[in-house]
């Protein structure tokens, strides 16, 4: 694909997101800052730790920049803390915390406790073929709730036990796509090419000028 994808460089896995993106065949580039974001016709909200994320977005002058984006519809994928940023509300958030609202979502964060309660499951997930994907859930979110304009794309299985169970951990909102576990960590590329599609029909759609 011609035209470059970003990912949030600030915090989190990073350089993952990038090597995930380019097994994928994209021209992928670290933003940081309003310039670099400008570059980007979509980008990837890493995992990391939400508050700090939302304070370094303001930081760094990309918290207006990246919503004006997001409104005018660039594709993004958020994982883990990124789907927190990305969500309309987040449950159990700072009162500071800024909010994207690219999601007519609500979520929990830290939903699964703490980074010792981490685990990994299969999913099958809405949009991907080739069987399971491979989550890795760290110190993830779930989502509580979901507008009518949201597709949930997966849901921890049943045969979990405990309050996770069915808990939706996937979803899709237009040009907006979110996981609550980490897509990066597993060596499967099968959602950041789920995303890069995305990029792709977004910018077939946008019309032509000049």
């Amino acid at each position: 694909m011609s035209a470059p994808v970003g990912v949030l460089a600030l915090q989190g896995n990073v350089p993952e997101h990038l090597d995930a993106l380019r097994a994928c065949g994209a021209d992928a580039r670290p933003v940081r800052r309003p310039a670099e974001l400008a570059e980007v016709a979509g980008l990837v909200l890493p995992g990391g730790e939400s508050t700090t994320l939302s304070k370094l977005l303001e930081a760094f002058e990309l918290l207006e920049p990246l919503r004006e984006r997001l409104r005018a519809g660039m594709p993004a994928f958020g994982s883990c803390a990124g789907m927190i940023l990305l969500a309309r509300e987040a449950v159990d958030a700072r009162p500071d915390q800024h909010q994207l609202g690219a999601l007519d979502i609500t979520v929990r964060r830290n939903a699964f406790g703490r980074q010792v309660q981490s685990f990994e499951t299969d999913l099958a997930v809405t949009g991907v073929g080739g069987g399971p994907v491979r989550a890795v859930f760290i110190r993830a979110p779930w989502v509580e709730s979901t507008g009518r304009g949201v597709e949930v794309l997966a849901r921890v299985p049943g045969s979990v036990a405990g309050p996770a169970s069915g808990k939706v951990v996937a979803v899709r909102q237009g040009p907006v796509i979110a996981t609550a576990f980490h897509p990066e960590q597993t060596g499967d590329a099968r959602l950041h090419d789920l995303f890069l599609r995305q990029v792709r029909a977004s910018s077939r759609a946008v019309p032509a000028t000049g």
